[in-house]
C-alpha cells in the first residue's frame, strides 16, 4: 500500500504537534526536538512537521511512502515514462530514517518525493557531501536550476542531472 506524504516546516513545534494531534485524533508516531510525524491508516497519510525548513513555514514538500521496492521502482517508471526530469537520490538518509528515493518538481517548484523508508535513525541526517549543501530543505528535497524546474517534461533524452 502507498501513502500520501506532506512535510510542512512550522515555526513552533509544540503548538503544532498539540494541533495537529487533536485535529488527528491521534498522537504522533514520532517525535523529535525539530520533528514530528504522524502514520495515519484513515487515510493513508505520512504526515510529518519540522522546524527544519528554510525559508516561510507552510508546505515543505508532498509526495508518494512506497512500502515495498516494488512500489517504488513503479513509481520511478512512471516517472521515466512521462518523461519528467528526476533527481534520484539512491540509498539516503534524512528526516530521521534511511530510504531510497528519488524526486520530481511540479512547474510551481513543489517538491515530490517518491521514497520507501527502509529503517530509523537517531539523527535527523547522516553527514553526507550533499547533506551538508546549504540549500538542502527539510528532508534534502530538490532546488529546480534557473528556468528549468526538476519535474518538467524534458524534450531531450539527455538526464536532467
Amino acid at each position: 500500500m502507498k501513502r500520501f506524504h506532506i512535510h510542512l516546516h512550522v515555526e513552533d513545534l509544540n503548538v503544532n504537534i498539540g494541533f495537529y494531534s487533536k485535529l488527528f485524533g491521534a498522537e504522533p508516531a514520532r517525535v523529535e526536538s525539530d520533528y514530528a510525524k504522524w502514520m495515519l491508516n484513515d487515510p493513508p497519510v505520512n504526515f510529518a512537521i519540522s522546524t527544519r525548513g528554510q525559508g516561510a513555514v507552510g508546505l515543505d514538500h508532498l509526495g508518494i511512502q512506497a512500502e515495498t521496492p516494488q512500489e517504488l521502482a513503479e513509481l520511478k517508471t512512471h516517472a521515466a515514462q512521462a518523461d519528467l526530469a528526476m533527481q534520484d537520490d539512491g540509498a539516503t538518509s534524512c528526516c530521521y530514517a534511511q530510504s531510497e528515493k528519488h524526486w520530481v518538481t511540479d512547474p510551481q517548484g513543489v517538491a515530490w518525493e517518491h521514497f520507501q523508508t527502509l529503517a530509523n535513525i537517531p539523527v535527523f541526517r547522516e553527514e553526507s557531501p550533499a547533506a551538508a549543501a546549504p540549500e538542502a530543505s527539510a528532508c534534502c528535497a530538490p532546488k529546480a536550476a534557473p528556468g528549468r524546474p526538476v519535474g518538467v517534461p524534458v524534450k531531450s533524452s539527455s538526464s536532467c542531472c
